[in-house]
């Protein structure tokens, strides 16, 4: 009998859900499921068929981080240009959203930090306790962190290591929603859906303009915006949703 798979990816219309399946070991990290993850970040990155992804744990446990056994015994679950969990050093250019019940803690955060929209079970718990086991978060949690909320905040939860429950993630806005605990997935599902409706080119323009602009200098933010947007303004799918407004009809995307 073979081995369950350490990751699922399944495609459900426009949606690609990936599901870190280790439930006995809390979604723990592995170099294995790294890569499956990376590939599936390129599957949908390269498919017109997927709009958006949503990143998920089985077993009522979002990502307990890295595997400590398997580091203790030299693995790294991370790739060369990709980092931890194939995905925080280059999340993908359509849009993902996070899942989360149980734990996200360590890099299980810092996967939550790399996605776009965030969907809470409410026992929902993030944190990142790298300082507690002589490490520090530089999947992204020390870069991104401060970046999402005041750094006062970040700075508390980098240095003490302690978590915070689903409602204050939400009010410092690290969670777009807090969803009935169980229900995290089906929210998340509702929430990629309403954006899988829209025109593909349209979505990963504003993901990419939104993502990069912060960086931008001041002199060349129109510019660099217009790089971006004029092909979304060319496209066939701009005509056809002038088309469908006016003819009162739901638009068909062809991603071109």
């Amino acid at each position: 009998m073979s081995a369950a798979p350490e990751v699922i990816v399944e495609a459900r219309d426009r949606i690609l859900v990936i599901t870190l399946n280790r439930p006995e070991q809390k979604n723990a990290m592995t170099l294995a499921a790294s890569r499956i993850i990376a590939a599936a970040l390129e599957r949908l990155d390269d498919d017109p068929d997927l709009t958006i992804a949503v990143l998920t744990g089985a077993g009522g446990t979002f990502c307990a981080g890295m595997d400590l056994k398997r580091f203790a015994a030299g693995e790294r679950p991370a790739l060369p240009g990709r980092g931890f969990g194939g995905m925080v050093e280059a999340p993908p250019r359509k849009p993902i959203v996070a899942a989360v019940e149980g734990w996200a803690l360590g890099g299980g955060c810092e996967l939550v930090l790399a996605c776009d929209l965030v969907v809470a079970g409410r026992g929902a718990r993030f944190g990142l306790p790298e300082v507690r086991r002589g490490l520090a978060a530089r999947g992204g949690g020390m870069i991104r962190l401060p970046q999402r909320v005041p750094r006062a905040i970040a700075m508390e939860l980098l240095l003490t290591g302690d978590p915070i429950d689903a409602a204050r993630a939400e009010r410092l806005g690290l969670v777009n929603r807090v969803v009935d605990e169980g229900t995290a997935l089906d929210g998340a599902l509702d929430l990629a859906a309403r954006i899988a409706r829209n025109a593909p080119l349209a979505v990963q323009c504003s993901k990419a303009v939104a993502s990069e602009a912060a960086g931008w200098p001041q002199d060349e933010v129109w510019r660099r915006q217009a790089v971006h947007s004029d092909p979304v303004f060319a496209s066939e799918d701009a005509r056809e949703g002038a088309r469908a407004f006016t003819e009162r009809r739901d638009p068909v995307w062809t991603g071109r």
